[in-house]
């Protein structure tokens, strides 16, 4: 029945191509992909942001992140329901396969899947590091690896790395396929390596491939693990709600192009999209694919064999890495056991278990993105609030290092996982930011606007409505939520909302959740609120190159903060800055002094007022254009 109600409601998206808010998702589109405004590099890769000087999870502006891929996909696949035209849509796959699936994997035969990685623990605080490895720990056994290969013939998986830097401006030059290769390319890099404490701005920024050319003796390895010797390798990281975010994305791209009757131009596109869903399953596993469930004493927890290991949640990172240039003949994979609310994609598992289009290869994915698709839906019942918001997540791992978390979070667990109000990142909280709340949500209304599920229906009736009254509005203009305050453990977790803000990216994505909901439920009142959320969008914001708000950003005066960098160790960038114990921000990145828009950060460094910027993020300009989209697909207005 669930498939019967999709093709329905899918096809009458389709209907109409042209209206008042199509027509503002096409000049939103065009101020995105106008070269004279500067959201694309000249490679055609998507910036972070149009301006240079930002700093939050990237710490430059012309960085990029695979989400910044995965939006790219999604707005072209909405240009092409609109157009007609879904050409745009495979030459941005076309670029996320060139730049962002890591070239260099030549090692990865090497990996053993009876010993995926040796344990190494996650501290509390960025001087706690470099952590010891221990090999003594149990780890389970990854069952999955030879499924991948034996379906796609490879060693390499097909996923995004998170982080790059476009214009090479740390200089380390991991550019495609090349180890600090000197080139000027886009180039992949690390930063974040210290525990759930550390913040962008006390990150040491590093190469993903590591030949001790840069850094200090050993390179940057021996800054975060402790080890008797350290050899060249390569390592990358994935963010497994972008990937997530690029199978949504194709999922409606088929349906689109099918209603358009051009669903043979996009089908190599899609098959490339199923295999890197096929991939994503590495975000089901526990980190050191340790048993799930009651998983307490890093010794005592015991490795799993087959999928024991897996919560089947869409975790916040798995990652990979292998010895480089023949030093060593080794290669490993970790998982994630810490799952956010925020990074649940119910509809990328329901397109992966169920769209022809889809059909990943690997023999047992369509059942695992199954089970995914309900343990998912479980998830956010868990964690809702009696308000309506979700409340954080779920791990595994307490404190990323196996420990007993306080006797009230072993009463109610989920499948013998842990609640946790901030699973990931500590700084700022990760469940602070209201934006996690839309992003989520948004994916669930679509699911249950293609499928009908009533189950999905229920929460976000009790979502929706806490929202709606958590919106300020002074005429036509808004204010959104912005902080999250948490208290209590579910099933006795509650919100309150802590400050209120004009995030324009989440006021998108917060009207198109709506415009999902509202076309299923038939519901006029969250119709309602959906448009005058776009009108507000669109009347008050404008600016040549999208629509922006002023932001005033008083953490700027982190530029100074503390780097820790242990007593005795030093190394140098690729320009020559110093890394040592007086290390802070700015000092490892000279560069930033270079910037059009330093001088307003150094005269609040001087006692001034906080700087106020106008940022153009590639993320908040493609939901805000995906949020008109919608709304015009779905009410044809």
């Amino acid at each position: 029945m669930r498939a019967i109600l999709g093709v329905l409601a899918v096809s009458c998206v389709v209907c109409i191509h042209a209206g008042t808010y199509t027509d503002r998702f096409l000049e939103q589109y065009n101020k995105i992909h106008n070269s004279a405004n500067g959201y694309f590099s000249s490679e055609g890769v998507p910036y972070h942001s149009v301006e240079t000087l930002i700093v939050e999870a990237p710490d430059h502006g012309h960085q990029t992140t695979s989400e910044a891929f995965s939006y790219h996909i999604w707005l072209e696949a909405m240009y092409g329901a609109i157009q007609g035209d879904f050409s745009s849509f495979n030459s941005a796959w076309d670029t996320l396969e060139k730049y962002a699936i890591p070239a260099l994997q030549t090692a990865n035969g090497a990996y053993n899947p009876s010993k995926p990685a040796t344990f190494q623990a996650e501290w509390d605080t960025p001087s706690e590091y470099p952590s010891q490895s221990d090999s003594s720990v149990p780890v389970g056994q990854d069952p999955i690896s030879a499924e991948l290969k034996s379906a796609y013939g490879s060693d390499s998986l097909y996923s995004m790395h998170w982080l790059f830097d476009v214009d090479n401006v740390y200089g380390f030059s991991n550019t495609q396929g090349q180890c600090e290769d000197g080139g000027s390319g886009p180039s992949l890099f690390n930063n974040y390596q210290r525990g759930p404490e550390e913040s962008v701005w006390r990150t040491i920024p590093q190469p993903t491939c590591d030949q001790f050319k840069y850094g200090g003796q050993n390179g940057f390895l021996d800054l975060f693990t402790k080890d008797s010797s350290y050899a060249h390798q390569y390592k990358y990281t994935a963010a497994p709600d972008a990937d997530a975010r690029a199978v949504q994305a194709a999922y409606w791209a088929a349906q689109w192009a099918t209603a358009n009757g051009q669903i043979s131009s996009i089908s190599s596109t899609l098959s490339k999209a199923a295999k890197m869903g096929d991939y994503l399953r590495y975000s089901f596993f526990d980190k050191y694919f340790k048993k799930i469930g009651n998983c307490i004493g890093a010794y005592a927890c015991q490795g799993a064999t087959g999928k024991d290991s897996a919560h089947y949640l869409i975790s916040w990172y798995f990652a990979w890495g292998a010895s480089y240039n023949a030093q060593y003949d080794w290669a490993w994979r970790i998982g994630d056991g810490a799952a956010h609310f925020g990074y649940q994609n119910p509809l990328a598992a329901y397109a992966l278990s169920t769209d022809s289009n889809l059909t990943p290869k690997g023999a047992t994915a369509v059942e695992d993105w199954k089970t995914s698709l309900d343990r998912q839906l479980e998830l956010y019942e868990f964690l809702q609030t009696s308000e309506g918001a979700f409340a954080g997540g779920v791990t595994n791992s307490w404190k990323g290092r196996y420990e007993t978390p306080d006797s009230d979070l072993q009463v109610d667990t989920f499948h013998g996982m842990f609640y946790d109000w901030e699973p990931v990142y500590h700084d700022p909280p990760s469940n602070r930011w209201y934006g996690m709340q839309p992003w989520s949500a948004d994916r669930l209304a679509q699911y249950y606007y293609v499928t009908g599920d009533t189950k999905a229906q229920a929460i976000l009736e009790k979502w929706v409505n806490w929202v709606i009254p958590n919106i300020k509005w002074t005429g036509d203009d808004f204010e959104m939520p912005a902080n999250l305050e948490w208290s209590g453990d579910p099933p006795n977790a509650h919100v309150t909302v802590a400050t209120w803000g004009k995030d324009l990216g989440t006021a998108a994505a917060t009207a198109r959740t709506f415009s999902y909901y509202a076309a299923k439920a038939n519901d006029a009142t969250v119709k309602e609120n959906a448009k005058k959320l776009l009108d507000a969008l669109y009347a008050n914001y404008q600016t040549t190159k999208g629509i922006a708000a002023p932001e005033t950003r008083e953490d700027y005066s982190r530029f100074n903060e503390a780097v820790y960098v242990p007593n005795g160790w030093t190394g140098t960038y690729p320009n020559g800055d110093v890394i040592d114990s007086s290390a802070t921000f700015i000092k490892i990145r000279s560069w930033y002094k270079n910037d059009p828009d330093w001088s307003k950060v150094q005269a609040y460094l001087d006692g001034g007022d906080a700087p106020v910027f106008t940022y153009h993020r590639f993320w908040t300009q493609a939901d805000i254009a995906l949020a008109f989209g919608a709304y015009g697909l779905l009410f044809n207005e």
